[in-house]
């Protein structure tokens, strides 16, 4: 996916970074052992094969001139924060880090390198599988993430802090932040501003129910699993997860939402019964943020054509509907 946020460096630039991570020798001798993964939508990622032959990942963030959405701000320091704790306190597989950089000597944003893993994307494979291949890649996503939300935090929000003693008040401030970010460029809900943020306001009681900080990982989407053999090996891009509701995950969104996919294997395999009422109405609220920030995030990103917008748009339609609020 083409987007402004994509960091991308010279091959003298990387070979200068490889070296500084693992040392001359492993400096590839050749432009063809380095090669951009396009699939991703915010920082730039490059499969390297070193000169031993050993192949290796290198992520690096946003120019720091590119004007990046609120929540997006950090997000590679809350990437490293978020591996270190999947891998210290679960054993949800993800990549190892081996090195990275925040001085900015390099390069003008920090970076990180990672093991390569030789597998799958999940995604790609999204028209070759049956519907029960399916399922049970949705419920074994579904253990994985109740193991990810194990992981108890001091406080809610960013996974580094500064944090807020109640969920209430980190989520309103994280949906507001999107909100503020619509506003200043401009983009066109199909709502006020004015009446989203009311809506927000009459159901954020339903927040109250929500007392203990989980870790969530909240963009375990199919582009982000990578499968071997029928099995998932890795779960990576963790520069978005942070300490709230584990309601809040990707999995649970098509239980309102059918566009965004069917959610009873994924909820199945995480062993959760039926929603309560609060529950579904802080789902609701969840989907509106992510609907929110897909929509809004089109006019950060710079994507070619309006098809991301307009998908957006009608997910946001969608959801104000179970608010029963129609589009003006």
């Amino acid at each position: 996916m083409e987007s402004i946020t994509k960091n991308r460096q010279s091959p003298a630039k990387l070979r200068a970074m490889v070296e500084r991570a693992y040392g001359p020798a492993e400096v590839p001798a050749e432009d063809g052992a380095i090669h951009e993964l396009a699939h991703g939508w915010f920082n730039v990622a490059y499969r390297i094969r070193l000169r031993s032959g050993r192949e290796v990942v290198l992520k690096i963030a946003p120019p720091p001139a590119v004007e990046v959405m609120t929540y997006e701000r950090g997000a590679m320091a809350t990437e490293l924060a978020a591996l270190e704790l999947i891998r210290s306190r679960t054993g949800v597989p993800v990549p190892a880090v081996h090195f990275a950089d925040t001085s900015r000597e390099l390069c003008d944003a920090d970076y990180f390198f990672m093991e390569y893993v030789d597998a799958d994307n999940l995604g790609m494979l999204r028209g070759v599988r049956t519907p029960a291949e399916r399922a049970a890649f949705d419920e074994a996503l579904g253990a994985l993430n109740r193991e990810l939300n194990g992981i108890r935090g001091d406080h809610f929000g960013p996974l580094a802090g500064p944090g807020d003693p109640t969920w209430r008040a980190a989520f309103l401030r994280m949906i507001g932040g999107v909100l503020d970010d619509g506003e200043r460029r401009g983009v066109d809900l199909g709502h006020d501003y004015a009446a989203v943020r009311q809506v927000i306001a009459d159901h954020a009681g339903s927040l109250d129910e929500v007392t203990e900080p989980r870790f969530v990982e909240w963009d375990m989407w199919d582009n982000n699993v990578m499968v071997r053999d029928g099995r998932i090996v890795a779960i990576i891009d963790h520069e978005r997860a942070f300490f709230g509701d584990p309601l809040i995950e990707a999995g649970f969104t098509g239980s309102e939402v059918p566009a965004y996919g069917d959610s009873s294997a994924f909820i199945s395999g995480y062993g959760r019964g039926p929603a309560t009422d609060g529950e579904r109405v802080r789902r609701r609220l969840y989907c509106l943020y992510l609907a929110l920030i897909m929509t809004i995030e089109t006019a950060y990103r710079n994507f070619p054509g309006t098809g991301n917008y307009d998908w957006a748009r009608e997910r946001l339609a969608e959801t104000m509907a179970l608010f029963d609020r129609a589009p003006r």
